[in-house]
């Protein structure tokens, strides 16, 4: 690797550690040959969630669309001096991942900037597009050109993604609703949440992963136990959630103390060892 493409990555790998301890851990759990890959792919993603989510001062609508058209001219001419979009347009060439895949994570995004409540319909474009998608994306890595390996695994990528981004929406549905106007939950009135929703919403969580947790199974050795390690902290996390009552949900935002996710790390490692995951 050149000098600006080691540069770009580490960009990403700066970008992955900042904004998330959990799955900064995570990566380092994988085989170390997936760990460029799955920053650059965070490092794209995170960047696009920033300006919808934070750059409350500027033009949204119109640095999404620059950063879009960035990110495909970037992988079109295979160069770009943005070190995100550098690291990301490697991946998506060494790892052929689906130019459809990228156009639907962007889609959801731009959601972002127009919907406030969202219909069932809405509702489930978002997920696929804002989070499914980001598991295919690294489930492409983890394959490694293995098509057929994809093909079995797409599905509960798909879970173990949508999961993910659904216990981020009730822990964060005191921000979402006040500092930016969202609901995303169908049928769902912030001010008359109730226990009843709650339960109905962990209803549907639980079943997304419970059938991550058998593709998880069935993963390369190399990013078994790195997967599954994420799995567990936001599982830990959406089971905390589920403990806790609504009034608490809608007032604080629920976490898990770095002190336990060691804790997770070494229990995980030896239940992976012993092959009881």
């Amino acid at each position: 690797m050149d000098m600006y493409d080691l540069t770009a990555f580490k960009s990403s790998k700066i970008i992955t550690t900042s904004y998330s301890t959990s799955f900064s851990l995570g990566i380092k759990t994988l085989a170390k040959k997936f760990h460029w890959p799955i920053y650059a792919v965070y490092g794209f993603v995170r960047y696009a969630d920033e300006i919808v989510d934070t750059f409350h001062n500027h033009d949204k609508k119109r640095l999404l669309k620059e950063f879009r058209s960035d990110a495909f001219k970037a992988i079109e001419n295979k160069i770009s001096l943005n070190p995100v979009l550098q690291s990301f347009q490697i991946v998506v060439h060494q790892y052929d991942i689906d130019h459809d895949l990228i156009e639907a994570f962007l889609s959801s995004m731009a959601m972002d900037l127009i919907e406030k409540k969202y219909n069932p319909d809405d509702y489930k474009t978002y997920i696929y597009g804002s989070a499914e998608v980001v598991g295919l994306m690294c489930l492409k890595v983890f394959c490694e050109g293995d098509k057929r390996m994809y093909e079995r695994l797409k599905a509960p990528a798909k879970s173990l993604g949508s999961a993910f981004q659904k216990v981020n929406f009730l822990r964060d549905m005191k921000s979402d609703y006040y500092e930016r106007g969202r609901v995303y939950f169908p049928g769902i009135d912030f001010n008359n949440f109730t226990h009843n929703n709650k339960k109905l919403i962990e209803k549907d969580i639980q079943k997304d992963f419970d059938h991550a947790l058998k593709g998880i199974q069935n993963l390369p050795t190399g990013a078994k136990f790195g997967v599954y390690i994420a799995y567990i902290y936001y599982l830990k996390l959406f089971n905390k959630i589920k403990l806790s009552p609504v009034s608490e949900i809608i007032s604080e935002r629920i976490r898990i103390p770095d002190n336990t996710k060691l804790f997770l790390l070494i229990q995980s490692w030896l239940k992976y060892r012993l092959n009881f995951m």
